[in-house]
């Protein structure tokens, strides 16, 4: 099906971790997976899953690659059929579904551009017509185009980067929220930029910051509901959105300014993400979870 790449070996070993990368950049974002150097690392080969999301339903934003991807994986082990949103990347999406669809789980794949409102109810009417229901949500669709200076930060670029990241998550949840049930559970990918700041990603570092204010209050919210809402704050992680964004330059020390010096794998982030959507957190809601490799927030 890829004949270009070579996916054989794509699941590596834990202590197999990159602490550098070679000097890339793509000009598209928000990235393409399937053309990195190296593969991202989107799966523990040594995990033993224990149906924690046994016949649940999830809707995952950019869930064919990066982060995206890795919760997608680790949901369907755990017994969840999945909704993959995504762009554009026909090749990484694709590929994401094959896996889930070989550990035994159905993927439903649904394209279109999230700065839409109207998109989001068509993801809720085919998700609803495929499966029946929703359990789980997980907003987690972004970009980010860094800039020098807020005076290079053109008006277009600041609709653009707010539309994407904060108003779809606004838009799709309004569109799950009547079908989720009592347990349900949202959850959101928010930045260690929302909390430490970004001198080049204003514009992306103010949107995180508004999805963390969204979490706890929409927590607040739906808590009479029974409905959780939390989210993830992912530190430097590996994903296609890193050389779709940064320079050659930037990519090469990605990651190593962190106390374990170097890039978090998608893997890495996606145990989060499982940890907030099964029962282990029935009594979290309104919280973030960092994972940053060791950054103090």
């Amino acid at each position: 099906m890829y004949p270009e790449y070579n996916y054989i070996g794509y699941e590596k070993k834990c202590d197999d971790l990159p602490f550098s990368f070679p000097p890339q950049h793509q000009c598209m974002q928000p990235g393409i997976e399937h053309i990195m150097n190296p593969l991202p690392i989107f799966e523990d080969e040594d995990y033993v899953a224990s149906s924690k999301l046994n016949n649940k339903v999830a809707i995952i934003t950019g869930g064919d690659s990066g982060i995206g991807r890795a919760i997608s994986i680790l949901f369907a082990k755990e017994g969840a059929d999945i909704v993959i949103v995504y762009y554009n990347e026909e090749q990484d999406a694709n590929f994401t579904k094959e896996r889930i669809e070989k550990l035994g789980r159905r993927c439903l794949l649904i394209s279109g551009d999230m700065r839409n409102e109207a998109f989001s109810s068509h993801i809720v009417k085919r998700t609803i017509e495929c499966f029946g229901k929703i359990d789980i949500l997980v907003n987690n669709c972004g970009v980010q185009f860094p800039q020098q200076s807020i005076l290079d930060i053109s008006s277009d670029q600041l609709k653009d980067t707010f539309e994407t990241n904060v108003f779809s998550f606004f838009y799709l949840t309004k569109a799950v929220l009547p079908y989720l049930k009592e347990y349900s559970c949202i959850i959101n990918t928010s930045s260690i930029t929302a909390f430490d700041g970004k001198k080049n990603l204003i514009d992306y570092s103010s949107t995180k910051g508004a999805i963390t204010v969204f979490t706890k209050s929409l927590a607040l919210s739906l808590a009479n509901k029974k409905i959780r809402v939390n989210a993830v704050a992912p530190g430097p992680i590996w994903t296609p959105l890193i050389p779709a964004s940064f320079s050659e330059k930037e990519v090469k020390i990605f990651g190593t300014e962190v106390p374990l010096k170097r890039a978090g794998q998608p893997f890495e982030v996606a145990p989060a993400y499982l940890y907030l959507a099964s029962d282990d957190s029935r009594y979290v809601t309104g919280q973030i979870i960092h994972v940053n490799g060791g950054t103090i927030v």
